[in-house]
């Protein structure tokens, strides 16, 4: 690759059809590993909806007119979407980059640091529809969603892929070592998934605390799945649709932007 077309300096974006070669890299990569990789994100889900859904929702009788079990599978869902890719794109993507040199490797051939990191967020993206998938058929099976539009959820986990991708793979940008993930974790992913209305209405928050959960790329899609699993959509659907597109948008080329300025400066 020319260094100067991919340098901070270059106007605009380096993409081509190549993102998918490396794409194909990493599927192949997967397609190795995929056991030990599916239950790690198949079993977690499951426990929180085993000893909450049944533990604490033998205390309360239902939420919204539904079981406590029935309440927190879509937000599970979404949960087990944005773990996966936000593992994906931290740990693993700062292996390829720091330890195995993948990165480097790669720019050494006609493809471009940007059609590198566009693959890392497209295979981040996969991760978040196919955990999210996994989940989705366990609660099907378990009788936890009401309408077949459930089948639909895919569509808010590509969104949920994409925001979570380009988050983790802004702070991998950034992390001098594997030991700053861990404030990544604790600081961002965790109060997500806390806060996001998985385990309780965000209604019942106080106010301030309610306006700030707009602000959470989680909320939006634990909303949206929790619509498509009632079969109720409304405006409200579209509002959290067009949110988490807005904000995929603005930070789709901060990744790349500060990946270059680690790589090639």
């Amino acid at each position: 690759m020319d260094a100067e077309a991919g340098s901070p300096r270059s106007p605009g974006l380096q993409i081509s059809p190549l993102v998918f070669r490396v794409l194909r890299r990493h599927l192949t990569v997967f397609a190795r590993t995929w056991p030990a990789n599916i239950m790690f994100g198949f079993i977690e889900p499951l426990l929180y909806l085993a000893a909450l859904g049944m533990g604490l929702g033998s205390y309360v009788t239902s939420v919204n007119g539904q079981s406590y079990m029935e309440f927190i599978a879509p937000g599970l869902i979404a949960s087990s979407a944005m773990w996966a890719t936000a593992s994906e794109c931290t740990y693993d993507a700062f292996l390829r980059l720091h330890y195995q040199k993948t990165y480097q490797a790669i720019i050494a051939t006609p493809v471009s640091l940007d059609e590198v990191v566009v693959a890392d967020m497209l295979y981040g993206t996969f991760k978040s529809i196919l955990y999210g998938s996994i989940i989705l058929a366990v609660v099907s099976l378990l009788g936890l969603v009401a309408s077949p539009l459930a089948l639909l959820i895919p569509l808010p986990l590509v969104l949920c892929g994409l925001v979570f991708a380009e988050l983790a793979l802004t702070w991998t940008s950034l992390a001098p070592n594997m030991d700053t993930f861990n404030y990544f974790f604790t600081l961002v992913i965790t109060p997500m998934f806390l806060f996001a209305g998985i385990f309780f209405p965000v209604e019942g928050l106080p106010a301030v605390v309610q306006k700030l959960a707009w602000f959470i790329p989680l909320y939006h899609v634990v909303e949206m799945n929790r619509a498509l699993a009632l079969g109720h959509l409304g405006s409200s659907f579209l509002a959290h649709f067009l949110w988490l597109a807005v904000v995929a948008g603005a930070l789709f080329p901060l990744p790349i932007l500060l990946m270059r300025r680690r790589l090639l400066r």
